[in-house]
Protein backbone atom coordinates (compact mmCIF):
# COMPACT_ATOMS: atom_id res chain seq x y z
CA UNK A 1 0.00 0.00 0.00
CA UNK A 2 2.87 2.39 0.69
CA UNK A 3 4.80 1.60 -2.55
CA UNK A 4 1.52 2.16 -4.58
CA UNK A 5 0.37 5.51 -2.57
CA UNK A 6 4.60 6.46 -3.46
CA UNK A 7 3.94 5.78 -6.75
CA UNK A 8 0.88 7.82 -7.29
CA UNK A 9 2.81 10.53 -5.26
CA UNK A 10 5.67 10.66 -7.82
CA UNK A 11 3.49 10.70 -10.99
CA UNK A 12 1.56 13.50 -9.74
CA UNK A 13 4.45 15.34 -8.68
CA UNK A 14 5.73 15.02 -12.59
CA UNK A 15 3.44 17.40 -13.31
CA UNK A 16 3.69 19.37 -10.64
CA UNK A 17 7.35 20.19 -11.51
CA UNK A 18 6.98 21.84 -14.57
CA UNK A 19 7.76 25.26 -13.89
CA UNK A 20 6.61 27.34 -15.41
CA UNK A 21 3.19 24.93 -15.16
CA UNK A 22 1.00 24.83 -17.84
CA UNK A 23 -2.39 25.67 -18.93
CA UNK A 24 -4.26 23.15 -18.05
CA UNK A 25 -2.51 19.18 -16.94
CA UNK A 26 -4.32 16.13 -16.05
CA UNK A 27 -3.16 12.76 -14.67
CA UNK A 28 -3.81 9.57 -15.92
CA UNK A 29 -3.47 5.60 -14.39
CA UNK A 30 -0.25 4.23 -15.86
CA UNK A 31 3.10 5.48 -17.56
CA UNK A 32 5.20 5.29 -20.45
CA UNK A 33 9.06 4.43 -20.95
CA UNK A 34 10.75 6.14 -22.93
CA UNK A 35 14.24 4.68 -22.68
CA UNK A 36 15.32 3.33 -26.10
CA UNK A 37 11.45 4.43 -27.24
CA UNK A 38 11.12 5.01 -31.33
CA UNK A 39 10.38 8.76 -32.00
CA UNK A 40 8.37 9.08 -35.07
CA UNK A 41 8.12 12.95 -36.73
CA UNK A 42 5.65 14.65 -39.02
CA UNK A 43 7.51 15.08 -42.09
CA UNK A 44 5.66 18.38 -42.16
CA UNK A 45 7.25 19.94 -39.27
CA UNK A 46 9.91 22.20 -40.23
CA UNK A 47 13.67 21.52 -40.54
CA UNK A 48 14.56 23.24 -37.08
CA UNK A 49 11.90 21.53 -35.07
CA UNK A 50 12.99 18.30 -36.37
CA UNK A 51 16.14 18.80 -35.34
CA UNK A 52 15.26 19.87 -32.18
CA UNK A 53 13.50 16.51 -31.51
CA UNK A 54 16.48 14.69 -33.06
CA UNK A 55 18.68 16.54 -29.75
CA UNK A 56 16.25 15.44 -27.46
CA UNK A 57 15.95 11.97 -28.47
CA UNK A 58 19.92 12.00 -28.68
CA UNK A 59 19.94 13.00 -25.56
CA UNK A 60 17.71 11.06 -24.05
CA UNK A 61 18.93 7.95 -25.37
CA UNK A 62 22.40 8.88 -24.55
CA UNK A 63 21.58 8.96 -20.38
CA UNK A 64 19.30 6.38 -20.27
CA UNK A 65 21.94 4.03 -21.87
CA UNK A 66 19.62 2.80 -24.24
CA UNK A 67 19.50 4.19 -28.09
CA UNK A 68 16.14 6.06 -29.75
CA UNK A 69 15.73 6.32 -33.19
CA UNK A 70 13.95 8.70 -35.20
CA UNK A 71 12.20 8.77 -38.59
CA UNK A 72 9.85 10.94 -40.54
CA UNK A 73 7.21 8.83 -41.85
CA UNK A 74 5.11 9.28 -44.43
CA UNK A 75 1.05 8.99 -43.39
CA UNK A 76 1.78 9.59 -40.01
CA UNK A 77 -1.70 10.79 -39.13
CA UNK A 78 -3.24 7.70 -40.41
CA UNK A 79 -1.29 5.35 -39.08
CA UNK A 80 -1.92 7.32 -35.69
CA UNK A 81 -5.64 6.99 -36.09
CA UNK A 82 -5.37 3.08 -37.00
CA UNK A 83 -4.41 2.58 -33.19
CA UNK A 84 -1.36 0.57 -33.89
CA UNK A 85 1.23 3.54 -33.52
CA UNK A 86 3.23 3.46 -30.84
CA UNK A 87 6.43 5.63 -29.63
CA UNK A 88 7.24 9.36 -29.75
CA UNK A 89 5.15 10.73 -31.74
CA UNK A 90 5.35 14.40 -32.88
CA UNK A 91 2.46 15.92 -35.44
CA UNK A 92 2.14 19.43 -37.35
CA UNK A 93 -1.21 20.78 -35.94
CA UNK A 94 -1.63 24.07 -38.01
CA UNK A 95 -5.04 24.58 -35.07
CA UNK A 96 -3.10 25.46 -32.46
CA UNK A 97 -1.59 28.73 -32.31
CA UNK A 98 2.05 29.16 -32.82
CA UNK A 99 3.51 28.98 -29.26
CA UNK A 100 0.80 26.62 -27.93
CA UNK A 101 1.17 22.90 -27.60
CA UNK A 102 -0.33 19.57 -26.69
CA UNK A 103 0.67 16.52 -24.85
CA UNK A 104 -1.35 13.62 -24.62
CA UNK A 105 0.72 10.15 -22.81
CA UNK A 106 -0.89 6.84 -23.04
CA UNK A 107 0.78 3.74 -21.77
CA UNK A 108 2.49 2.83 -26.04
CA UNK A 109 2.50 6.56 -26.97
CA UNK A 110 3.31 9.94 -26.57
CA UNK A 111 1.24 12.30 -29.13
CA UNK A 112 2.85 15.92 -29.04
CA UNK A 113 0.83 18.26 -31.47
CA UNK A 114 2.69 21.77 -32.04
CA UNK A 115 2.40 24.30 -34.46
CA UNK A 116 5.93 25.40 -35.08
CA UNK A 117 9.51 25.50 -33.61
CA UNK A 118 7.87 27.05 -30.78
CA UNK A 119 5.52 24.73 -29.84
CA UNK A 120 7.54 21.89 -30.37
CA UNK A 121 10.50 23.56 -28.26
CA UNK A 122 8.01 24.02 -25.17
CA UNK A 123 6.81 20.82 -25.48
CA UNK A 124 10.20 19.10 -25.66
CA UNK A 125 10.90 21.36 -22.52
CA UNK A 126 7.66 20.12 -20.52
CA UNK A 127 8.25 16.51 -21.49
CA UNK A 128 12.43 17.35 -19.97
CA UNK A 129 10.53 18.38 -16.82
CA UNK A 130 8.83 15.46 -16.17
CA UNK A 131 11.42 13.19 -16.69
CA UNK A 132 14.60 12.78 -13.79
CA UNK A 133 17.06 15.86 -13.34
CA UNK A 134 19.98 13.60 -15.38
CA UNK A 135 17.98 14.32 -18.91
CA UNK A 136 20.08 17.92 -17.90
CA UNK A 137 23.09 16.05 -17.27
CA UNK A 138 26.28 14.84 -19.40
CA UNK A 139 26.45 11.44 -17.27
CA UNK A 140 24.70 8.38 -18.07
CA UNK A 141 21.94 7.61 -15.60
CA UNK A 142 20.60 4.03 -16.64
CA UNK A 143 19.43 3.13 -12.97
CA UNK A 144 16.66 6.08 -13.12
CA UNK A 145 13.12 5.67 -13.96
CA UNK A 146 13.15 7.15 -17.64
CA UNK A 147 8.82 7.13 -17.51
CA UNK A 148 6.43 9.43 -17.91
CA UNK A 149 3.50 9.62 -16.16
CA UNK A 150 0.41 8.91 -18.52
CA UNK A 151 -1.06 12.52 -19.03
CA UNK A 152 -3.01 15.31 -21.00
CA UNK A 153 -1.25 18.65 -21.24
CA UNK A 154 -2.73 21.21 -22.82
CA UNK A 155 -0.61 24.81 -23.00
CA UNK A 156 0.29 27.86 -24.44
CA UNK A 157 2.00 30.89 -22.75
CA UNK A 158 0.09 34.03 -21.37
CA UNK A 159 2.32 36.71 -22.70
CA UNK A 160 4.26 36.65 -26.01
CA UNK A 161 7.24 38.80 -24.15
CA UNK A 162 8.93 36.79 -22.50
CA UNK A 163 12.16 38.06 -21.84
CA UNK A 164 15.47 38.29 -19.91
CA UNK A 165 17.95 41.06 -20.04
CA UNK A 166 21.81 40.90 -19.88
CA UNK A 167 24.19 44.21 -19.32
CA UNK A 168 27.42 43.72 -21.68
CA UNK A 169 28.61 46.92 -21.32
CA UNK A 170 29.37 47.46 -17.46
CA UNK A 171 30.76 43.78 -17.60
CA UNK A 172 31.56 41.78 -20.70
CA UNK A 173 30.54 38.41 -21.69
CA UNK A 174 32.23 35.70 -23.81
CA UNK A 175 30.14 34.27 -26.08
CA UNK A 176 30.15 30.89 -24.55
CA UNK A 177 28.82 32.66 -21.30
CA UNK A 178 25.65 34.26 -23.64
CA UNK A 179 25.15 31.26 -24.41
CA UNK A 180 24.77 29.19 -21.21
CA UNK A 181 22.34 31.85 -20.45
CA UNK A 182 20.82 31.66 -23.55
CA UNK A 183 20.68 27.91 -22.47
CA UNK A 184 18.88 28.21 -19.27
CA UNK A 185 16.55 30.88 -20.07
CA UNK A 186 14.93 28.00 -23.38
CA UNK A 187 14.76 25.45 -20.32
CA UNK A 188 12.03 28.05 -18.65
CA UNK A 189 10.10 29.04 -21.97
CA UNK A 190 11.82 32.84 -21.95
CA UNK A 191 11.70 33.59 -25.72
CA UNK A 192 13.32 37.30 -25.80
CA UNK A 193 16.46 38.43 -25.09
CA UNK A 194 17.08 42.19 -24.60
CA UNK A 195 21.28 42.52 -25.25
CA UNK A 196 22.55 45.80 -23.82
CA UNK A 197 25.27 46.21 -26.32
CA UNK A 198 26.29 50.07 -25.19
CA UNK A 199 26.84 52.43 -22.73
CA UNK A 200 28.83 54.87 -20.59
CA UNK A 201 31.17 52.14 -19.76
CA UNK A 202 31.76 50.47 -22.65
CA UNK A 203 30.99 49.65 -26.40
CA UNK A 204 30.51 46.25 -27.16
CA UNK A 205 29.46 45.79 -30.81
CA UNK A 206 31.74 45.80 -33.90
CA UNK A 207 30.51 48.64 -36.39
CA UNK A 208 32.34 47.87 -39.43
CA UNK A 209 31.92 51.91 -40.90
CA UNK A 210 32.75 53.03 -36.86
CA UNK A 211 36.16 51.16 -36.74
CA UNK A 212 37.37 52.65 -33.79
CA UNK A 213 34.30 52.12 -31.71
CA UNK A 214 35.94 48.62 -31.95
CA UNK A 215 39.24 49.74 -31.14
CA UNK A 216 38.70 52.96 -28.42
CA UNK A 217 34.90 52.74 -27.25
CA UNK A 218 34.93 49.31 -26.42
CA UNK A 219 38.02 49.77 -23.78
CA UNK A 220 37.99 51.85 -20.73
CA UNK A 221 40.87 52.71 -18.13
CA UNK A 222 39.99 50.40 -15.05
CA UNK A 223 37.13 50.48 -12.75
CA UNK A 224 36.01 51.56 -9.46
CA UNK A 225 36.64 49.16 -6.75
CA UNK A 226 33.86 48.00 -4.69
CA UNK A 227 31.49 51.26 -4.10
CA UNK A 228 33.98 53.68 -3.82
CA UNK A 229 33.48 56.35 -6.63
CA UNK A 230 36.75 57.70 -6.42
CA UNK A 231 38.85 55.03 -7.05
CA UNK A 232 40.48 52.72 -10.00
CA UNK A 233 41.57 49.37 -10.01
CA UNK A 234 43.65 50.70 -13.08
CA UNK A 235 43.40 46.97 -15.00
CA UNK A 236 42.62 48.07 -18.45
CA UNK A 237 39.17 46.46 -19.15
CA UNK A 238 36.87 45.91 -22.26
CA UNK A 239 35.89 43.50 -25.24
CA UNK A 240 33.73 43.34 -27.56
CA UNK A 241 31.41 41.16 -29.99
CA UNK A 242 32.55 40.50 -33.70
CA UNK A 243 29.46 40.56 -36.37
CA UNK A 244 29.85 37.04 -36.70
CA UNK A 245 29.61 36.50 -33.16
CA UNK A 246 26.58 38.38 -33.19
CA UNK A 247 25.46 36.35 -35.65
CA UNK A 248 26.51 33.06 -34.33
CA UNK A 249 24.54 34.18 -31.03
CA UNK A 250 21.76 35.14 -32.63
CA UNK A 251 21.44 31.92 -34.40
CA UNK A 252 22.43 30.17 -31.59
CA UNK A 253 19.59 31.84 -29.77
CA UNK A 254 16.96 31.52 -32.89
CA UNK A 255 17.22 27.32 -32.19
CA UNK A 256 16.16 27.46 -28.87
CA UNK A 257 13.19 29.57 -29.96
CA UNK A 258 14.75 32.70 -28.79
CA UNK A 259 14.60 36.09 -30.47
CA UNK A 260 17.55 38.64 -29.63
CA UNK A 261 16.43 42.44 -28.98
CA UNK A 262 19.49 44.74 -29.20
CA UNK A 263 20.27 47.68 -27.32
CA UNK A 264 21.93 50.95 -28.26
CA UNK A 265 21.32 53.46 -26.01
CA UNK A 266 20.87 56.66 -27.09
CA UNK A 267 21.09 60.34 -26.86
CA UNK A 268 22.51 59.29 -23.03
CA UNK A 269 24.76 56.53 -22.02
CA UNK A 270 26.80 57.04 -25.08
CA UNK A 271 30.06 58.39 -23.51
CA UNK A 272 32.08 55.53 -24.67
CA UNK A 273 31.10 56.43 -28.15
CA UNK A 274 32.30 59.43 -28.06
CA UNK A 275 35.69 58.44 -26.66
CA UNK A 276 36.58 57.32 -30.27
CA UNK A 277 34.41 60.04 -31.89
CA UNK A 278 34.86 62.87 -29.67
CA UNK A 279 32.84 65.20 -32.54
CA UNK A 280 29.72 63.41 -31.60
CA UNK A 281 29.47 65.42 -28.50
CA UNK A 282 28.21 69.15 -27.66
CA UNK A 283 31.83 69.92 -26.30
CA UNK A 284 33.68 68.10 -28.67
CA UNK A 285 35.71 66.33 -25.86
CA UNK A 286 38.19 65.08 -25.11
CA UNK A 287 36.05 62.35 -23.70
CA UNK A 288 37.03 58.78 -21.92
CA UNK A 289 34.85 55.89 -21.36
CA UNK A 290 33.73 55.88 -17.57
CA UNK A 291 35.41 53.62 -14.87
CA UNK A 292 32.72 54.49 -12.53
CA UNK A 293 28.94 53.31 -12.36
CA UNK A 294 26.45 55.73 -12.77
CA UNK A 295 25.24 58.24 -15.30
CA UNK A 296 27.54 60.72 -17.38
CA UNK A 297 25.96 63.96 -18.21
CA UNK A 298 28.27 64.36 -21.58
CA UNK A 299 25.36 63.28 -23.87
CA UNK A 300 25.02 63.20 -27.88
CA UNK A 301 24.88 66.53 -29.53
CA UNK A 302 21.50 66.24 -31.25
CA UNK A 303 21.73 69.97 -32.81
CA UNK A 304 24.62 68.77 -35.72
CA UNK A 305 23.08 66.27 -38.72
CA UNK A 306 26.78 64.33 -38.98
CA UNK A 307 25.13 62.40 -34.61
CA UNK A 308 22.38 61.61 -37.08
CA UNK A 309 24.62 60.22 -39.91
CA UNK A 310 26.28 58.36 -36.75
CA UNK A 311 23.64 56.95 -35.48
CA UNK A 312 21.74 55.85 -38.60
CA UNK A 313 25.07 54.68 -39.74
CA UNK A 314 25.38 52.07 -36.78
CA UNK A 315 21.87 51.35 -36.35
CA UNK A 316 21.97 50.37 -39.87
CA UNK A 317 24.81 47.95 -39.62
CA UNK A 318 22.60 46.83 -36.38
CA UNK A 319 19.12 46.22 -38.38
CA UNK A 320 20.87 44.31 -40.53
CA UNK A 321 22.35 41.78 -38.04
CA UNK A 322 19.61 40.91 -35.93
CA UNK A 323 16.22 40.01 -37.55
CA UNK A 324 13.93 40.60 -34.79
CA UNK A 325 11.17 43.18 -35.53
CA UNK A 326 12.68 45.50 -32.70
CA UNK A 327 15.60 47.16 -31.61
CA UNK A 328 15.88 49.24 -28.16
CA UNK A 329 16.85 52.55 -28.24
CA UNK A 330 16.82 53.09 -24.95
CA UNK A 331 16.63 56.97 -23.95
CA UNK A 332 16.53 56.38 -20.50
CA UNK A 333 18.17 59.22 -18.21
CA UNK A 334 19.65 61.51 -20.72
CA UNK A 335 21.07 64.98 -18.84
CA UNK A 336 19.85 67.59 -20.72
CA UNK A 337 22.41 70.27 -18.86
CA UNK A 338 24.84 70.22 -22.25
CA UNK A 339 21.70 70.72 -24.30
CA UNK A 340 20.75 74.00 -22.68
CA UNK A 341 24.21 75.24 -23.00
CA UNK A 342 25.13 74.08 -26.77
CA UNK A 343 24.63 76.40 -29.86
CA UNK A 344 23.57 73.68 -31.88
CA UNK A 345 21.24 71.95 -29.77
CA UNK A 346 19.41 75.48 -28.90
CA UNK A 347 19.80 76.75 -32.92
CA UNK A 348 17.75 72.69 -33.37
CA UNK A 349 15.33 74.09 -30.78
CA UNK A 350 14.54 77.20 -32.40
CA UNK A 351 14.56 75.62 -36.09
CA UNK A 352 11.62 73.03 -34.92
CA UNK A 353 9.85 75.66 -33.23
CA UNK A 354 9.92 73.79 -29.74
CA UNK A 355 8.73 75.72 -26.65
CA UNK A 356 8.44 74.89 -23.23
CA UNK A 357 5.69 74.47 -21.05
CA UNK A 358 4.29 73.58 -17.47
CA UNK A 359 5.04 69.91 -17.83
CA UNK A 360 8.34 69.36 -19.60
CA UNK A 361 11.21 71.68 -21.12
CA UNK A 362 12.05 72.42 -24.46
CA UNK A 363 15.17 69.97 -24.22
CA UNK A 364 12.50 67.15 -23.76
CA UNK A 365 10.98 67.66 -26.66
CA UNK A 366 13.75 67.93 -28.73
CA UNK A 367 14.35 64.23 -27.37
CA UNK A 368 11.00 63.50 -28.52
CA UNK A 369 12.29 64.92 -31.98
CA UNK A 370 15.42 62.37 -31.53
CA UNK A 371 13.19 59.75 -30.60
CA UNK A 372 10.69 60.04 -33.65
CA UNK A 373 13.61 60.45 -36.16
CA UNK A 374 15.40 57.41 -35.02
CA UNK A 375 11.97 55.74 -35.08
CA UNK A 376 11.15 56.70 -38.60
CA UNK A 377 14.70 55.78 -39.80
CA UNK A 378 14.29 52.21 -38.75
CA UNK A 379 11.12 52.05 -39.85
CA UNK A 380 12.73 52.07 -43.16
CA UNK A 381 14.90 49.00 -42.26
CA UNK A 382 11.42 47.01 -41.50
CA UNK A 383 11.96 47.37 -37.85
CA UNK A 384 10.34 48.91 -34.51
CA UNK A 385 11.35 50.91 -31.74
CA UNK A 386 11.13 50.32 -28.13
CA UNK A 387 12.82 52.29 -25.46
CA UNK A 388 12.39 53.20 -21.45
CA UNK A 389 9.39 54.38 -20.11
CA UNK A 390 11.41 58.41 -20.40
CA UNK A 391 10.21 58.22 -23.58
CA UNK A 392 7.15 58.90 -22.53
CA UNK A 393 7.70 62.69 -21.49
CA UNK A 394 6.77 64.65 -24.02
CA UNK A 395 5.37 63.38 -27.05
CA UNK A 396 5.59 60.08 -28.52
CA UNK A 397 5.09 58.94 -32.13
CA UNK A 398 2.96 56.29 -32.46
CA UNK A 399 4.23 53.21 -33.23
CA UNK A 400 6.75 52.84 -30.41
CA UNK A 401 7.04 50.33 -27.30
CA UNK A 402 7.66 51.22 -23.87
CA UNK A 403 9.36 49.34 -21.61
CA UNK A 404 8.41 50.39 -18.55
CA UNK A 405 10.71 50.29 -15.56
CA UNK A 406 10.20 52.80 -13.26
CA UNK A 407 7.34 50.77 -10.81
CA UNK A 408 4.59 50.50 -13.84
CA UNK A 409 3.43 53.99 -13.99
CA UNK A 410 4.90 53.84 -17.32
CA UNK A 411 2.66 50.89 -18.89
CA UNK A 412 -0.34 51.95 -17.69
CA UNK A 413 0.07 55.63 -18.94
CA UNK A 414 1.96 53.98 -22.40
CA UNK A 415 -1.39 51.61 -22.94
CA UNK A 416 -3.87 53.94 -21.60
CA UNK A 417 -2.65 56.41 -25.11
CA UNK A 418 -2.45 53.42 -27.16
CA UNK A 419 0.82 52.54 -26.99
CA UNK A 420 2.27 48.46 -26.47
CA UNK A 421 4.04 47.97 -23.21
CA UNK A 422 6.30 45.64 -21.69
CA UNK A 423 6.74 45.64 -17.85
CA UNK A 424 10.02 45.48 -16.57
CA UNK A 425 9.64 47.25 -13.03
CA UNK A 426 12.67 47.66 -10.48
CA UNK A 427 10.49 46.73 -7.62
CA UNK A 428 10.23 43.51 -8.76
CA UNK A 429 11.89 42.73 -11.88
CA UNK A 430 15.23 44.51 -11.35
CA UNK A 431 18.32 40.95 -10.94
CA UNK A 432 21.09 43.29 -9.93
CA UNK A 433 19.45 43.93 -6.53
CA UNK A 434 19.86 41.69 -3.33
CA UNK A 435 17.75 38.88 -2.83
CA UNK A 436 17.65 39.70 1.02
CA UNK A 437 17.35 42.34 3.51
CA UNK A 438 20.51 41.14 5.26
CA UNK A 439 22.97 42.74 2.56
CA UNK A 440 25.99 41.58 4.49
CA UNK A 441 25.09 37.97 4.16
CA UNK A 442 25.03 38.64 0.41
CA UNK A 443 27.70 39.68 -2.47
CA UNK A 444 28.00 43.30 -3.26
CA UNK A 445 25.21 44.59 -5.16
CA UNK A 446 23.82 47.56 -6.76
CA UNK A 447 21.36 47.79 -3.31
CA UNK A 448 17.59 47.82 -3.00
CA UNK A 449 16.28 44.10 -1.82
CA UNK A 450 14.28 41.75 -4.40
CA UNK A 451 13.91 38.27 -2.30
CA UNK A 452 12.20 35.52 -4.58
CA UNK A 453 8.84 35.32 -3.26
CA UNK A 454 8.60 39.16 -4.41
CA UNK A 455 9.72 38.70 -7.64
CA UNK A 456 6.95 35.62 -7.62
CA UNK A 457 4.22 38.16 -6.61
CA UNK A 458 3.91 40.53 -9.50
CA UNK A 459 0.58 40.60 -11.23
CA UNK A 460 1.54 42.41 -14.78
CA UNK A 461 -2.03 43.05 -15.16
CA UNK A 462 -2.73 45.37 -12.05
CA UNK A 463 -4.16 48.38 -12.40
CA UNK A 464 -4.35 47.78 -16.17
CA UNK A 465 -8.08 48.80 -17.54
CA UNK A 466 -9.31 45.83 -19.40
CA UNK A 467 -9.84 47.81 -22.08
CA UNK A 468 -6.04 47.99 -22.58
CA UNK A 469 -4.87 44.66 -21.15
CA UNK A 470 -4.63 43.93 -25.30
CA UNK A 471 -1.16 46.47 -25.33
CA UNK A 472 0.93 44.87 -22.82
CA UNK A 473 2.95 42.43 -24.59
CA UNK A 474 4.89 40.75 -21.64
CA UNK A 475 6.87 40.84 -18.60
CA UNK A 476 10.65 41.07 -18.78
CA UNK A 477 13.67 40.70 -15.42
CA UNK A 478 16.66 42.79 -16.15
CA UNK A 479 20.24 41.79 -14.93
CA UNK A 480 22.64 44.88 -14.99
CA UNK A 481 25.92 44.38 -14.10
CA UNK A 482 28.11 46.85 -12.81
CA UNK A 483 28.62 44.89 -9.71
CA UNK A 484 28.65 41.44 -11.29
CA UNK A 485 32.39 40.53 -12.92
CA UNK A 486 32.29 37.02 -12.79
CA UNK A 487 30.08 34.24 -14.71
CA UNK A 488 29.46 32.22 -11.36
CA UNK A 489 27.77 36.10 -9.91
CA UNK A 490 26.22 36.21 -12.97
CA UNK A 491 24.21 32.56 -12.76
CA UNK A 492 23.91 33.44 -8.53
CA UNK A 493 21.85 36.89 -9.31
CA UNK A 494 19.88 35.15 -12.46
CA UNK A 495 18.73 32.13 -10.28
CA UNK A 496 16.61 30.93 -8.98
CA UNK A 497 14.92 33.80 -9.49
CA UNK A 498 14.35 33.72 -13.37
CA UNK A 499 12.52 30.51 -12.98
CA UNK A 500 9.82 32.60 -10.22
CA UNK A 501 9.60 35.08 -13.72
CA UNK A 502 9.16 32.48 -16.11
CA UNK A 503 5.82 31.20 -13.82
CA UNK A 504 4.77 35.10 -14.12
CA UNK A 505 5.39 35.72 -17.97
CA UNK A 506 3.54 32.30 -18.62
CA UNK A 507 1.21 30.92 -16.08
CA UNK A 508 -2.41 32.36 -15.75
CA UNK A 509 -2.96 33.40 -12.52
CA UNK A 510 -4.71 30.60 -11.00
CA UNK A 511 -2.04 27.86 -11.77
CA UNK A 512 1.13 30.34 -9.61
CA UNK A 513 1.04 28.83 -6.38
CA UNK A 514 4.37 29.65 -4.19
CA UNK A 515 4.15 26.87 -1.76
CA UNK A 516 4.00 24.44 -4.73
CA UNK A 517 7.13 26.49 -6.62
CA UNK A 518 9.39 26.61 -3.35
CA UNK A 519 8.47 22.78 -3.35
CA UNK A 520 9.10 22.28 -6.96
CA UNK A 521 12.51 24.05 -6.60
CA UNK A 522 14.01 22.01 -3.79
CA UNK A 523 13.07 18.86 -5.20
CA UNK A 524 13.09 19.07 -8.77
CA UNK A 525 14.81 22.37 -9.97
CA UNK A 526 17.63 22.66 -8.35
CA UNK A 527 18.69 19.05 -9.32
CA UNK A 528 18.53 20.02 -12.56
CA UNK A 529 20.46 23.26 -12.19
CA UNK A 530 22.91 20.97 -11.11
CA UNK A 531 22.75 18.64 -13.35
CA UNK A 532 22.93 21.37 -15.83
CA UNK A 533 26.56 22.99 -13.92
CA UNK A 534 24.32 26.33 -12.86
CA UNK A 535 25.71 28.53 -10.10
CA UNK A 536 22.19 29.54 -8.03
CA UNK A 537 21.48 30.89 -4.77
CA UNK A 538 20.40 28.09 -2.84
CA UNK A 539 18.37 29.56 0.31
CA UNK A 540 14.97 30.76 -1.21
CA UNK A 541 13.19 31.66 2.41
CA UNK A 542 14.56 35.20 3.86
Amino acid sequence: MILCLFCVYARANALEQIVPQPRQAELHKGSLRVSGIAFRCDPALDAAALKAVGQFAGQLGYVSGKTCTISSPLGLHEALQSGKLKGMIFLQDDNLEPEAYSIVVASNKAVIRANGLGGVLYALQTLRQMLPAAIYGSHIAEREKWVLPCCEIQDAPRFRWRGMHLDSSRHFWSVDEVKRYLDVMSYYKLNRFHWHLTDDQGWRIEIKSYPLLSQIACWREGTMIGEDFSSNDHIRYGGFYTQDEIREVVAYAAERGITVVPEVDLPGHMLAAMSAYPELGCTGGPYATWTIWGISKQVLCVGKESTFQFLEGVLSEVAELFPGEYIHIGGDECPKDEWKNCPECQAKIRELGLVGDERFSAEQYLQNYVTKRIQDFLATKGKKVIGWDEILEGELAPGATVMSWRGTAGAKEAAAKGFDAILTPNSHCYFDYYQSGDHDAEPLAIGGNLPLEKVYSLDPLEGIAPEHTHHILGVQANLWTEYISTPEYLEYMLLPRMLAIAEVQWCQPERRDYTRFLRVLQEHEFPVLDQAGYNYRKQTVN
